[in-house]
């Protein structure tokens, strides 16, 4: 692979110009194909497998024009000052309201809070149902201002009056969210290289290959169903990572040129090595993603899909459009006393031959002079010992006090993890500043928190000798189990072969309560079925929220188990080595594990979520937890690979397991530890947004991408490998004869330069092909 990258690296520097006229021809291509596509279709909740999809699905079918997940507004009154909604004036003004929306656009039925008797017990709260004959996203802006409007007729009257369900949804308020992250990036980036061209080298790289993920989603949108949220991820995704691999590549060029070599053999063994960690990086990350379709659920498939194109324009970027600007302004990414050098060796190319230069070069300058060159340039002040030097030789004197403390914060930090609760946050997590929230509040308040969660029950009388009777006998058994308050007169269709009929539990709708009421319900059918001959389903958007965390959580641990050993395979691939893919799967699961605590620690548990601006906890994202497995899998492979193929290949050249331990930090450290800030600075972004949801999911991955990158591979893995010492590196001799051989560490690249007239075994060859 090193050698096959090599030529790549060579002919992208070469062809700089027609390699980057390629990659613009490219991103025009996808811009013009969305910007003539239809619009993206809207988030579908269609969920195979699960029984309120198939309620749904015979909602459909049983009662044709009434689409059941049709938008829908529920509109809440509130008498001011105590007094009553069914006081004259106000009676008034609440069935002018219902007569003025009944009339409106796409409204499929108005029904008004006396004639649905949907009054509180006290008289200070009522409600009026709307439902739409379209899907909230095939909702016109017409239909959504009568409601408004109505609304505000209504307040000017003396009521207070606020608005709940799909129909009306707001939009979250918007973060700084990515241009946060972008700016938290430049900084890092400056600091690390000292070099404003090498900052925004990665920083325009990533930008490009974001801007063309973006365009071919959208273009393809419409064709392979991708949402805005499929966007969105492979936004996050593709920025933070296709910043990371540039940043791999440059980190690797610069090294190079400290080291004596001409611009385009530094690109081209950047590319050769540090690119070989990039693909097989990207890989892991691909394979991860793409394995979300195992899961069952389709809009996690897209989105495991859509990201995953991300990371793979990423990586192509990466090993030809970096090595391309590189041969436009070949020194400009150097420090400045890297340029220095690179104008003293300009001035010795041009008293004498490339031989002769490479003769100088090994006479003038020892192993050591060259690791201190690149040392300064990493940390920006020659003589001083780098901090990733510092740190590793510190872990590797006092390995199992290191061990023990990495194992027992992580532990901790996962024990809340032991009490994860899935589900999706609705209403109740919204901020009290939309009108959603305090209609939920006031709901709440008025009839009982599960007035916000009702479920709907599909009855399938088809085969029921008297229909009218099986569902009557349905509706009572309904009404006598213990947590449902009250249940709806039946709404048959015109067949009279099916009936729906709306359940009220009396707790709130991501109560657990709530969770095990369903699972008696449904326990309680089979009886039913038997006496009455009609068979009855479950829906709803509680109940489907239910199901839906139901579906992840059965499928945490299989997907879990089938990351766990990809990454064992394909590390013991790379690094042939037995122990050490053993050693990172177990620094990932415990880079999970923590992360995940702390997901419940301040988003179910509360503590702390003020700091980040959580009004409301409660069950945790149905999908976080399965996109926690899948991105940070991918994540930690990257550093994983970064950081110990470097240890492996000082070790492969002589040095003693400990040393070479320090001899890999003394490279991959600075430039990791840069990288994961990058990371964090694009995921914590997103925490600035409004909605709890997207917060979540922020502070998942940059918690998850701290935890990896700073304590597990900084801390746990130098710990274990100077621990296990020469036995880490041991692999059976079957298996190395049956491993085929992945040359990341670009030992081929090696063998080449001793065949081509260098000489052999050198510390100059040494130093122009490591990782």
């Amino acid at each position: 692979m090193a050698t096959f990258l090599h030529r790549i690296g060579h002919w992208a520097f070469r062809r700089r110009l027609t390699v980057l006229l390629l990659w613009v021809a490219v991103l025009a291509a996808v811009f013009l194909g969305a910007a003539g596509a239809a619009e993206a279709p809207d988030d579908t909740a269609s969920l195979p497998g699960i029984e309120s999809q198939e309620a749904f699905d015979l909602i459909d079918e049983r009662f044709p024009g009434a689409d059941a997940e049709g938008a829908e507004a529920r509109i809440v009154f509130v008498a001011e000052d105590g007094g009553h909604v069914t006081s004259a004036a106000n009676r008034a003004a609440i069935d002018t309201l219902v007569a003025s929306v009944a009339d409106g656009p796409q409204v499929a039925e108005a029904i008004g809070p006396f004639e649905a008797k949907a009054v509180s017990e006290d008289a200070s709260t009522a409600y009026a149902t709307v439902t739409y004959k379209v899907a909230p996203d095939e909702l016109t802006d017409a239909g959504k201002d009568e409601v408004t409007r109505a609304v505000e007729r209504a307040r000017d009257a003396g009521l207070t009056v606020e608005v709940g369900g799909s129909a009306l949804e707001s939009e979250p308020a918007q973060g700084l969210g990515e241009v946060l992250g972008i700016a938290v990036a430049a900084v890092v980036l400056l600091i690390t290289f000292g070099s404003l061209a090498a900052a925004g080298l990665p920083l325009l790289t990533a930008v490009l290959g974001v801007g063309i993920s973006l365009c071919a989603i959208t273009a393809l949108g419409s064709a392979l169903g991708f949402s805005s949220t499929v966007g969105e991820l492979a936004m996050m995704l593709g920025l933070a990572v296709g910043i990371d691999y540039s940043l791999f590549v440059v980190s690797r060029y610069r090294e190079e040129r400290a080291g004596g070599q001409r611009p385009q053999e530094a690109a081209a063994v950047a590319v050769g090595t540090a690119g070989s960690a990039v693909v097989f990086a990207g890989l892991t990350v691909v394979i991860a993603l793409l394995g979300l379709s195992v899961v069952g659920v389709p809009m996690l498939t897209k989105m495991g899909v859509g990201s995953a194109g991300a990371i793979l324009v990423g990586v192509l970027i990466s090993l030809t459009a970096v090595p391309a600007l590189l041969g436009f302004w070949p020194d400009a990414v150097l420090s400045r006393r890297g340029r220095k050098g690179a104008r003293r060796t300009g001035e010795g190319l041009g008293r004498a031959g490339e031989g002769a230069r490479r003769t100088r070069i090994r006479g003038r300058l020892s192993r050591r002079s060259r690791a201190a060159d690149a040392d300064a340039q990493a940390t920006g002040a020659a003589g001083t010992t780098p901090w990733g030097v510092r740190w590793a030789r510190f872990v590797v004197r006092r390995p199992v006090p290191v061990l023990i403390l990495t194992l027992v914060g992580l532990g901790a930090l996962a024990m809340p993890a032991l009490d994860l609760r899935m589900g999706m946050p609705g209403a109740e997590a919204k901020s009290t500043s939309t009108t959603e929230r305090r209609a939920y509040d006031a709901l709440a308040d008025g009839f009982g928190p599960g007035f916000n969660g009702p479920l709907t029950v599909v009855v399938d009388v088809e085969r029921a000798a008297d229909p009218q009777a099986a569902v009557r006998a349905v509706a009572d058994e309904l009404a006598a189990t213990d947590g449902i308050v009250s249940v709806s007169p039946p709404r048959f269709n015109k067949a009279e072969d099916a009936a729906i009929l709306s359940a009220i539990p009396s707790t709130a709708p991501a109560g657990k309560q709530t969770q095990d009421l369903i699972h008696t319900l449904r326990g309680e059918r089979p009886a039913v079925e038997a006496a009455t001959g009609a068979a009855y389903k479950i829906t709803g958007t509680t109940a489907l929220n239910i199901d839906v965390a139901q579906k992840m959580q059965d499928a945490l641990v299989p997907y879990l188990a089938v990351v766990v050993g990809i990454a064992f395979l394909l590390l013991m691939l790379v690094f042939r080595s037995v122990l050490v893919p053993l050693k990172a799967a177990l620094g990932y699961l415990l880079s999970v594990l923590a992360s995940l605590g702390a997901i419940v620690l301040v988003f179910q548990q509360g503590h702390g979520a003020g700091l980040f601006g959580v009004e409301e906890t409660g069950p945790i994202m149905s999908t976080m937890p399965i996109f926690l497995v899948g991105i940070i899998f991918g994540l930690a492979m990257d550093y994983e690979v970064f950081l110990v193929s470097r240890i492996r290949e000082a070790h492969i050249h002589g040095e003693n397991p400990r040393q070479s331990v320090v001899s890999g930090f003394r490279h991959s450290a600075p430039v990791v530890g840069a990288a994961a800030l990058i990371m964090m600075a694009v995921f914590g972004g997103f925490m600035t947004g409004g909605e709890t949801m997207v917060k979540m999911v922020g502070f998942g991955l940059a918690s998850a991408v701290f935890f990896d990158a700073f304590v597990v591979r900084m801390a746990f893995v130098p710990a274990v490998l100077a621990l296990l010492g020469k036995t880490g590196w041991w692999l059976p001799r079957w298996a190395d004869r049956l491993l085929p051989r992945v040359d990341v560490e670009g030992e081929a690249l090696t063998r080449r330069a001793r065949g081509t007239g260098d000489a052999p075994g050198t510390t100059e060859d040494r130093a122009s092909v490591r990782v």
